[in-house]
């Protein structure tokens, strides 16, 4: 197999804020439970943790790009203060550079922040902000966890409208226990009278050590069957895209020209910076993942900020590439990847997805190797294992 050339350039960084006011019940990121901001409980802790974040950010090594996306995820980053954002972007800045139209990335959630926190981000630089709502219905929300309220929902809508965000992404997510369909469609038709530029729609994964891991198991009621689940995928397509919603990746949908340009490095497989607790680079062909507690991350950013992990060797990298460029509408370019990997494993890809061509799951359309909208996005985990069985 041809060596992989992996490209230097790096424009992209991701940075975990990784503070909640509560674990949801379905969460297993590397979070951290604080107390509540309008109390002062959290501003000790938060300072601490932006510090260490910024001393990870100025010893980091620069690739000489300006970046382009900067994505703050979380946890719940708008427990930020306007000065803490400001600080860990101006350490940014002078780190690597900022691209003078770049794309910063929020997560908020509502009831966490008011019109002078949500300006304030606004004028630290932030365009686009991810509003976690989840579901529309109050019993839902607590059945998940969710610290707010349907009403802290459209609140938080409101503030947003009055600052100068205009890139506004909210998410849902389908496969809730006890969430019908009724329930469903009704989320999906609030959130498009909400009219964000950007929708995410997630189906629930039941993962192990979280609280919903200890209440259900997959399959198992009152989760909703995996009969219901596709109706709520196909519902949403339809919903969404007879909205003016492209479906442009397995789990989001846009309007035209609002796609999220940080989440597409991810989708393309290119390198990008990683940046606090639990945060995953991708530089010089090396995957690594930061410790996922604040005392492990702590010792970590004192002691150097060491990064010793293995260049992912080319079969690897391969399939990585299908695996996430398939997510995406457009798809995988066949000629950029004859050029990566030979023809050769080209020809396997081909004569591995034969029963998926005949399935109208997987075409060829301009070059280009995609998964067919809805049914191969559906069942993109069957034609993915079946391409790592025989290419892995």
């Amino acid at each position: 197999m041809p060596k992989v050339n992996n490209s230097s350039i790096v424009s992209s960084a991701y940075v975990h804020i990784p503070f909640c006011r509560r674990r949801c019940f379905y969460c297993d990121f590397p979070v951290f439970v604080v107390g509540d901001r309008s109390r002062g409980e959290t501003s000790g802790t938060i300072s601490q943790y932006v510090e260490m974040l910024c001393q990870e950010i100025s010893t980091s090594p620069a690739f000489g790009q300006p970046l382009k996306t900067i994505f703050f995820g979380g946890g719940t980053p708008s427990l930020l203060s306007t000065p803490q954002l400001q600080k860990i972007i101006e350490v940014l800045e002078k780190r690597f550079g900022l691209a003078a139209d770049m794309e910063i990335s929020m997560e908020v959630d509502p009831g966490t922040f008011d019109l002078e926190h949500i300006t304030g981000y606004c004028s630290a630089g932030v365009n686009r902000v991810s509003l976690g709502v989840q579901a529309l219905q109050a019993e839902l929300l607590k059945l998940a966890g969710r610290s707010h309220s349907v009403a802290d929902i459209f609140a938080a809508v409101e503030l947003i409208h009055q600052t100068q965000i205009t890139e506004f992404s909210i998410d849902l997510i389908s496969g809730l226990p006890h969430q019908s369909l009724d329930q469903w469609q009704d989320s999906l038709t609030k959130a498009v009278a909400i009219n964000p530029t950007h929708i995410s729609i997630y189906d629930l994964t039941i993962e192990p050590g979280t609280a919903f891991g200890r209440y259900y198991q997959p399959g198992d009621k009152p989760l909703p069957t995996d009969e219901t689940t596709v109706t709520m995928y196909r519902m949403a397509q339809q919903v969404l895209t007879s909205a003016g919603y492209e479906h442009y990746e397995i789990s989001n949908y846009a309007q035209i020209g609002h796609q999220c340009q940080h989440n597409r490095v991810y989708w393309e497989n290119r390198p990008y910076y990683g940046f606090g607790m639990g945060a995953a680079s991708y530089l010089e062909g090396k995957r690594f993942t930061r410790p996922r507690t604040t005392k492990e991350y702590y010792h970590w950013v004192k002691t150097g900020c060491v990064i010793d992990c293995e260049v992912t060797p080319p079969e690897e990298i391969l399939l990585e590439t299908l695996m996430l460029g398939l997510r995406l509408a457009e798809g995988v370019s066949l000629p950029a990847l004859t050029q990566k990997f030979g023809q050769q494993q080209i020809e396997a890809i081909h004569q591995c997805l034969q029963p998926y061509f005949a399935k109208g799951w997987v075409e060829v359309v301009d070059d280009r190797l995609r998964l067919l909208d809805p049914e191969g996005f559906l069942f993109s985990n069957v034609v993915l294992a079946d391409l790592f069985n025989q290419l892995g």
